[in-house]
Parts: structure tokens; C-alpha cells; sequence
């Protein structure tokens, strides 16, 4: 699910590498996430459901409404065809921050931890595109802003293949999080990606207001002691885009 998005891609080449088969469900092919229309006969014969579906918005409303529509519609089509694993993709210390965009992944959890389909959930810090897409989104006319925010960026690579490697294996519940190799700070990262697209203009840095703001800055989102961290950091993935 996602499977045409920038992580679901990821994890259909690494999963066809492998010698999966593999069936990505879109609208496009007949299968609809957030109706349910055609779930049933897209998951037909299906094993393993990955799910990395993902909504566009900082609203809490629109995200709770999108991740409760398409996970309870995903897990009933499951249930119904005999699916024996969901794995799902969701965000570090997301039930610390139950704002914005993070309210829809704290929703999605608690459908999948209280449904009779057998699930594995992992928890994964922002990726290293993360500082494009904030670069692309967060402007004030022709002026480029970066929020504050301490995070621990990982490899889209290294997602997909921990993501894999969970559905190929039983069922686990909440995996161990996954994290990047150091702490960064998203101001740089912004700051660095602009300069590498060739963009001189001043980029300020922000305070996010709010709760979720708080979270941002104080560490919140960052992972603990017992998190897996991957080998790519951004300065190196920035150098190889």
C-alpha cells in the first residue's frame, strides 16, 4: 500500500530484489484505501500487507480522518481474505506528540494494535528528503523559512529494507525504532539542501508555535537508547542526490 510514493517505491524494489511477488494496490489498478472499493480483490492470495500510505497535511483533523479511513477499510479487507501479517510504516515517539500530521499516525496504531490481523508496527525517524520537502513547502512569498527542529534523519534505503526484512519475518508487534546515525538539526539540513540546488536566498529559521512546536525543539521526536540506527547520514546522502 503506497507502493508508488517515495518509501512504498523503496520497498517494492527491495522486496522484488529479493524474489518477492509483489502487487502494489492503487486506485489506478481498481483498489481504493480510503473507500475500500476493490481492497477485497487486490489482497487475494496476499500474505503480507506493508503499508506505507502517507497524506500531505499538518492539519490533525484531515490526517486522523485519512489514516482511520484507510487503515480500518485496509484491515477489514484483510481480515476478510485471510491476510496473516500487516506491517506498518509509522513515526518515532508519535504518541508523545499527538499533533498536526502525528495525530493520524497515533490513530493508525491503535486501530492496528486492536485488531485480530497480526501486525508489526515500525517506528522510524524523519527521512533525509524531509529537509526538500520542507524547503519546497515552507516559504513566505519568495522567502524560504526553515523550522526548528532537533531529528535524526535516516536512509529511505535503510526504511525499506528494515521494512522488508519485518515481513518476512512473523509477526513481531512494535519492532525496535529505527534512527538515523547522529542528531541534525533541521535549520542546516535546509540550509544545506538549498545550497546544494543552487539557491542563495536567506532561509530564516522559525519556532514552530504550539505543542508541536515544543516537541520539535525539545527533542521529542528524537529516538531512545534501544533504537537501531542506520549508515548513511544526510551529509552523505545529500552528496550522492
Amino acid at each position: 500500500m503506497g507502493g508508488t510514493g517515495a518509501a512504498g517505491s523503496r520497498v517494492a524494489q527491495v522486496a522484488r530484489s529479493r524474489g518477492h511477488d509483489v502487487v502494489i494496490v492503487t486506485r489506478s489498478t481498481g483498489a481504493d484505501a480510503a473507500s475500500g472499493a476493490g481492497l477485497r480483490d487486490a489482497l487475494k492470495n496476499v500474505d503480507v500487507v506493508i503499508d506505507t500510505l502517507n497524506v500531505s497535511t499538518l492539519n490533525a483533523r484531515e490526517s486522523e480522518e485519512f489514516f482511520r479511513a484507510t487503515t480500518g477499510r485496509l484491515l477489514a479487507a484483510e481480515g476478510d481474505v485471510g491476510v496473516g501479517h500487516h506491517v506498518a510504516l509509522s513515526i518515532v515517539n508519535c504518541d508523545r506528540a499527538p499533533y498536526g500530521y502525528y495525530a493520524g499516525k497515533v490513530a493508525q496504531e491503535s486501530l492496528i494494535t486492536a485488531d485480530e490481523v497480526p501486525w508489526t508496527i515500525l517506528r522510524t525517524t524523519q527521512f533525509h528528503d524531509f529537509a526538500a520537502q520542507v524547503f519546497a513547502s515552507a516559504h513566505v512569498g519568495p522567502v524560504h523559512v526553515a523550522p526548528q527542529m532537533r531529528t535524526q534523519p535516516v536512509s529511505l534505503d535503510d526504511v525499506a529494507t528494515r521494512l522488508v526484512d519485518l515481513a518476512e519475518a512473523p509477526p513481531a508487534g512494535r519492532a525496535r525504532d529505527l534512527a538515523g546515525p547522529r542528531e541534525e538539526s533541521l535549520v542546516e539540513m535546509i540550509r544545506a539542501y538549498a545550497r546544494a540546488t543552487g539557491h542563495r536566498g536567506w532561509i530564516p529559521a522559525f519556532p514552530l508555535p504550539g505543542p508541536l512546536g515544543r516537541a520539535q525543539r525539545d527533542g521529542t521526536l528524537l529516538p531512545g537508547p534501544d533504537a537501531d540506527h542506520g549508515m548513511v547520514t544526510f551529509a552523505q546522502w545529500l552528496a550522492n542526490r
